[in-house]
């Protein structure tokens, strides 16, 4: 039998169902926190994690979002990368804010690739924009293959989601302060208070294909 929730944790498991009512898709750890008063996404995990215990929620390791009610089909239900393994990855372009970067409407195409061809093996391949990290290489219409997670070392090259912006920049991190890193000395370090600021980590650069066209560099 399951255990009754707190009623805590009862506001969290509503706040999941609204969300994923209204908008499709469930919120992530900072969106949580944000609407219902928390201090920092790390407050929102643990009452995942303790619904996720309790049975009403599954959570998907790997994504900012993953996060399953206990009555939706896990195995048979649709999910955002469905269809990947017969279209080859897909290529994300713009992407608005708030919203899955594997959202339909930011996937540009299909690029007949395997995602092994990468390692760790590619989830999707995000339209470089701007020149903040031409000097190692990423330059503007590159496509960059992205193996989602969001466990992250320092001195890797991230998909970082900051507010409503999405950046690819080198990762640091020093207690709570996090600094997303240019290749390019005309773009100044972002510095990100962790205490105050929502970072959501989309994923690392595991290769790039250079202008799009298939030539790809791992």
């Amino acid at each position: 039998m399951t255990r009754p929730l707190t009623p805590r944790q009862q506001n969290v498991y509503d706040f999941i169902v609204k969300t994923m009512n209204e908008l499709g898709y469930p919120p992530t750890r900072a969106e949580i926190a944000r609407a219902l008063g928390f201090r920092s996404p790390n407050a929102a995990e643990e009452h995942l994690r303790a619904l996720d215990k309790k049975g009403v929620i599954r959570m998907v390791a790997g994504t900012s979002r993953g996060i399953r009610l206990a009555n939706q089909e896990i195995d048979g239900g649709a999910d955002e990368t469905d269809g990947q393994a017969n279209n080859g990855l897909p290529i994300v372009g713009d992407v608005a804010a708030g919203s899955p970067i594997l959202a339909a409407a930011h996937i540009d195409r299909y690029c007949p690739l395997s995602p092994d061809f990468f390692s760790p093996r590619a989830d999707y391949l995000l339209r470089v924009r701007g020149l903040s990290m031409q000097d190692i290489g990423i330059l503007e219409g590159d496509l960059l293959a992205v193996h989602r997670t969001n466990r992250v070392r320092d001195g890797q090259i991230v998909v970082a989601r900051l507010e409503d912006d999405v950046t690819v920049k080198r990762f640091k991190r020093q207690g709570h302060k996090v600094w997303l890193i240019a290749e390019n000395a005309d773009f100044a370090p972002i510095e990100v208070d962790l205490r105050h600021q929502a970072l959501e980590i989309e994923g690392v650069g595991v290769g790039v294909i250079r202008g799009g066209n298939g030539q790809a560099l791992n």
